[in-house]
């Protein structure tokens, strides 16, 4: 099972689903299952074992103990059980019986105040507690989730960070997706763009697709022949909950960007429609999550046993500080939106300097480096330039009627 890494939650709820109804289970499992045996640590919890009561002890064991002064005697309770305590008065419930309650005595006055009248509060305005919690025990898919981010912090992880302009890429999905809109149809993501990139990145930087394992006790450097692209998919199910699954797209190094993109969307599709399959979540070397779709700025996920690095994408905006300004001012300054993008690596065979250059290398693609979007826009069959990335050009207010 560690072959399926995060996802073998879902392998197990698969299978449970299959045990009960294999009908309502997708054919690609059958075979998968036939000759399956889950670990006895698959995720299920164990099953909750019933709390003993307290044997109950006779009441005559709760002797009398004397206390100095005026006041009433105490019971002593017995071993393990708390007395409860009253106003004036320290009463123990038998297990199983309640105490009857002492009936009031007269009392000498202290101070010519009667001693009950001493203690007794007058009556206040009830306030609301708070209210209680509900501890629920976590079985299966939940439990698996959890194994795993236990094992996750065996990882020794590092994580570099870098600001990348987003206004090339967003000006040049503006041009596909209106060539594709007039033409064959479809939509190409900033995912899409930014996933692409991060293949082609590591391409050049192989180092980054490798893994670390144990050879005999060793430690081994594990080089897989492909890089088999892993993609972090949220799921919304009926009852509102959230998952999290993640397919990779296999030897996508060999794949032209309409071709990345089409497997993208199969897979996708795929888990929308809840027909994903064991092969879809093995073998997984490196892995994008993009929470800037819901506005995360800045995120460092969880690298998972089996990969060397996974990518974090930061929503698209505006730096904080020009958040606040004008259309105009921005234009005027040459202000970007920016995103953030991460790289948690396993830092037992990736270093620093290798995950900050391949960083620089994507934030480079991003920007038109090695001709990236040229080679986008040819497999689109686009018949356009591509927007260039260039440095602004200076102006005053005297010459601002020749600026580009």
């Amino acid at each position: 099972m560690a072959q399926f890494g995060p996802n073998e939650w879902l392998v197990d709820e698969i299978y449970q689903q299959y045990l009960h109804d294999p009908e309502s289970v997708d054919k690609a499992w059958w075979d998968f299952f036939n000759d399956y045996q889950p670990a006895s640590s698959n995720g299920a919890a164990p099953a909750a074992v019933p709390a003993q009561a307290p044997t109950a002890a006779p009441a005559a064991e709760a002797a009398p103990v004397a206390v100095p002064g005026n006041q009433a005697p105490v019971a002593q309770a017995p071993a393990g059980v708390a007395p409860a305590v009253a106003a004036g008065t320290v009463e123990v419930e038998a297990p199983g019986a309640l105490a009857p309650k002492p009936t009031p005595k007269a009392v000498a006055p202290v101070g010519g105040v009667p001693r009950d009248a001493a203690i007794t509060a007058p009556p206040t305005a009830s306030t609301p507690t708070g209210g209680g919690s509900a501890t629920t025990v976590l079985r299966g898919p939940a439990a698996r989730l959890i194994t795993n981010m236990n094992a996750s912090l065996e990882v020794p992880t590092a994580t570099s960070v870098r600001a990348v302009p987003a206004k090339l890429l967003i000006d040049n999905r503006v041009v596909i997706n209106n060539h594709l809109k007039r033409a064959r149809g479809g939509k190409v993501s900033f995912t899409h763009l930014i996933g692409y990139a991060m293949v082609q990145a590591t391409k050049a930087i192989p180092e980054m697709n490798g893994s670390f394992a144990e050879a005999d006790g060793k430690p081994a450097l594990v080089t897989p022949e492909h890089i088999n692209f892993g993609l972090a998919i949220d799921l919304q199910k009926p009852d509102g909950s959230r998952t999290l699954v993640v397919p990779s797209i296999k030897a996508a190094e060999l794949m032209d960007f309409r071709e990345f993109w089409q497997a993208y969307e199969d897979l996708v599709r795929k888990a929308r429609n809840n027909k994903l399959t064991a092969d879809d979540f093995a073998g997984t070397t490196i892995s994008l999550t993009n929470p800037g779709g819901i506005g995360t700025v800045h995120s460092v996920p969880r690298l998972m046993k089996g990969q060397g690095t996974i990518i974090g994408v930061g929503a698209m905006e505006y730096p904080a500080e020009y958040q606040g300004a004008s259309e105009e001012t921005l234009n005027r300054l040459a202000v970007s939106k920016v995103m953030t993008l991460t790289s948690t690596y396993d830092h037992r065979i990736i270093q620093g300097a290798q995950s900050g250059e391949y960083l620089k290398a994507i934030h480079q693609l991003l920007l038109g480096g090695d001709d990236y979007y040229d080679r986008v826009f040819e497999s689109l069959r686009i018949p356009y330039e591509p927007v260039r990335w260039v440095q602004d050009i200076p102006a005053t207010h005297e010459n601002d009627i020749s600026k580009v």
